[in-house]
């Protein structure tokens, strides 16, 4: 009996330490959430893919990045996308208009906009450009660009965490959120697409830090 009792109580044990683990300490319960947590605590680095895009010449994703010194909240995207992607160009036009209420009171905000399509097969500049305009981007706030290389794309794809599965009838599946990229070019947090006001408030906060 006892040795039963025993047997129960290390089993218990071991399963609550394997849960911990798992779970970073039961602070989240999702791969989602340990990809957002692990961000949070070790920056992601973006790799030296090439984009192009709307008025944008080919050149490393990081160098872009790090033009004007601002922070960036970048999301991704493809073009012929009829439903998540419908919401992330609603949601990046209101961030847009936030912008630029901020920019016309003249406050410094230190924030863009990045929309990056993982179609560079068929988003080429053109395409991307007809869709800025159908969502009224102002291009100095929000740019669009794509990856032309396919190896290149998806390296960038997993070194960020975004997944993007071929539907095999010409569309993707794929995850969404707000990437937020500071000015030395790493990923630092990850926000859920109703956490759209959290997500800019950390990029204001982060764009004032950075500029002391």
């Amino acid at each position: 009996m006892l040795r039963t009792a025993l047997l129960v109580s290390l089993l218990a044990l071991m399963g609550y330490a394997s849960a911990s683990w798992l779970t970073h300490d039961f602070q989240i319960w999702t791969a989602e959430g340990a990809r957002r947590l692990e961000v949070a605590q070790q920056p992601v680095p973006v790799p030296p893919v090439t984009v192009e895009g709307p008025g944008i010449a080919a050149q490393t994703l990081p160098a872009l990045l790090a033009q004007g010194g601002d922070v960036t909240l970048v999301d991704f995207f493809y073009t012929r996308c009829k439903t998540v992607c419908l919401s992330l160009g609603s949601n990046f036009q209101q961030l847009q208009a936030a912008v630029q209420a901020d920019r016309d009171a003249g406050t410094r905000v230190g924030v863009r906009l990045l929309s990056i399509s993982f179609d560079g097969a068929h988003d080429s500049s053109t395409v991307l450009q007809a869709y800025a305009r159908t969502l009224q981007a102002d291009p100095v706030v929000w740019n669009w660009v794509r990856v032309p290389n396919a190896s290149e794309q998806q390296w960038l794809l997993q070194r960020l965490g975004v997944v993007v599965v071929p539907d095999g009838r010409g569309d993707y599946e794929h995850n969404a959120a707000f990437l937020v990229l500071d000015t030395r070019g790493r990923l630092v947090r990850v926000f859920d697409l109703v956490e759209q006001q959290l997500a800019l408030d950390f990029a204001r906060h982060l764009a004032q830090r950075e500029s002391l």
